[in-house]
């Protein structure tokens, strides 16, 4: 038995995922949550757990070292909004001080230093959950029309460069114009917010972003996301392959061919092949 992988635990059922399948290579499992964020089950799947609020960085680190962790993985989203609210330690505080930015990336970066400098590696979540990474392809029944194809083409460099420039990964266009763009609000939100502003008929396209933290911050869409998609109208969603994590694949795209949903997985440069070989239900 390997020493505890311990958990930085976010939103939705990730953590459960990565805790499962940390268990089966019969491995310890310990990890921190935040209330309002971590669901409220997870510290039962866990060896040892602790809530904590955020901003209590000095807390989390000193957790860790007392389960002997030396690794660590980031796994589930936090609300942006609420971490408006964050009360930092001196330690979050000492961080955030010498940040220029607070941007996911910037902020992603340095914690990620602090806690390396501490002797606990951060690693990919996704290196402990296999199938989770988006294929690359025509993944749905439906493949895209000649317009969704064009903005596709017309949105890909543009939801990169809203990367590039650390504010999103989600951007939504139509007929060639840009529709909503993702800041603090989320995807989700952002492809509601399309759906009021434009209608239905909407592409929504998700990258990763260029320079960002694959250990913490990958991109990710799932049965939820076509949920909102259907309830918003878009038709189309693109989103890049191999660097974005896919939550249940089988049961995500069933729900989008039946609302005759086109779903593609994208190269670096916004390509993708037009006829998906492969069984799309299969993980």
């Amino acid at each position: 038995m390997g020493s505890p992988l311990g958990i930085v635990a976010g939103e939705g059922r990730f953590p459960h995922l990565v805790a499962d399948g940390a268990r089966k290579s019969k491995r310890p499992v310990v990890a921190v949550g935040f209330k309002g964020h971590t669901e409220r089950d997870f510290p039962g799947q866990v060896d040892a757990f602790r809530w904590l609020r955020l901003g209590q960085l000095g807390k989390l680190l000193s957790f860790f070292h007392r389960q002997d962790c030396r690794e660590i993985v980031f796994a589930g989203a936090i609300n942006k909004p609420k971490a408006l609210a964050i009360r930092p330690d001196w330690r979050a505080a000492r961080l955030l001080l010498h940040l220029r930015s607070k941007n996911d990336n910037a902020l992603f970066s340095a914690l990620i230093k602090c806690i390396e400098k501490e002797g606990i590696a951060v690693i990919a979540p996704n290196s402990l959950v296999s199938g989770l990474s988006t294929p690359y392809g025509v993944l749905s029944a439906r493949k895209p029309t000649a317009q969704e194809r064009q903005d596709i083409a017309f949105g890909w460099p543009l939801v990169k460069q809203l990367g590039t420039l650390d504010i999103g990964q989600c951007l939504v266009v139509r007929q060639g114009m840009v529709v909503a763009v993702e800041a603090m609000e989320g995807t989700n939100n952002c492809i509601l917010r399309s759906g009021e502003l434009a209608g239905k008929g909407c592409v929504v396209l998700k990258a990763f972003k260029p320079g960002q933290e694959a250990h913490i911050d990958q991109p990710a869409v799932g049965r939820e996301t076509v949920r909102v998609m259907i309830d918003s109208g878009a038709a189309c969603l693109a989103v890049e392959a191999g660097k974005s994590l896919f939550f249940d694949q089988a049961a995500a795209l069933d729900l989008a061919d039946k609302a005759k949903i086109c779903i593609v997985g994208c190269d670096a440069q916004g390509a993708f092949e037009q006829v998906q070989e492969l069984d799309h239900f299969q993980c």
